[in-house]
């Protein structure tokens, strides 16, 4: 029998889909769900300056390589670059190598910021918080904007 013995605690969590939203991966991180990966996908130099805390660097050119000899195929992974359609051609590359639980992450690091997610990076470490870190109020409406946005 192959189940959960926490599962009436923590519920398992249903799969990822195509595309998640920042708030889902989040709440992932804050409720310390384990068993997923994030994937940065721009290059080095980028990564370096700042990305998603705790994601892992692998370049578009190195992705498939890195992924196939570090990851489960099984694993919710959630990727990320230097825009969306880079992101979903990050996505199509890992489920077309049987990734079976590639999720798109929509808005990328900008997005991730602007919910106050926690970030790390030469850059991110000098940047002092802004004003509104803690008005939620004011990230909901500004992120509900970006939403509507054509990027």
């Amino acid at each position: 029998m192959d189940t959960n013995p926490l599962e009436a605690i923590i519920p398992s969590q249903p799969p990822v889909q195509a595309q998640s939203d920042v708030y889902a991966v989040k709440s992932r991180l804050e409720w310390g769900e384990p068993a997923f990966t994030i994937i940065d996908v721009r290059d080095r130099s980028s990564y370096n300056d700042g990305h998603i805390m705790g994601a892992m660097p692998m370049p578009l050119d190195e992705l498939l390589d890195r992924a196939t000899s570090s990851l489960d195929k099984h694993r919710d992974i959630y990727v990320y670059g230097a825009n969306d359609q880079e992101a979903a051609q990050a996505a199509r590359m890992l489920r077309s190598a049987k990734f079976d639980h590639v999720s798109q992450l929509k808005g990328g690091l900008a997005a991730w910021k602007e919910i106050g997610g926690p970030t790390e990076g030469i850059i991110e470490s000098k940047t002092p918080a802004g004003a509104d870190d803690l008005n939620v109020v004011s990230r909901m409406q500004d992120h509900l904007e970006n939403l509507n946005k054509d990027v």
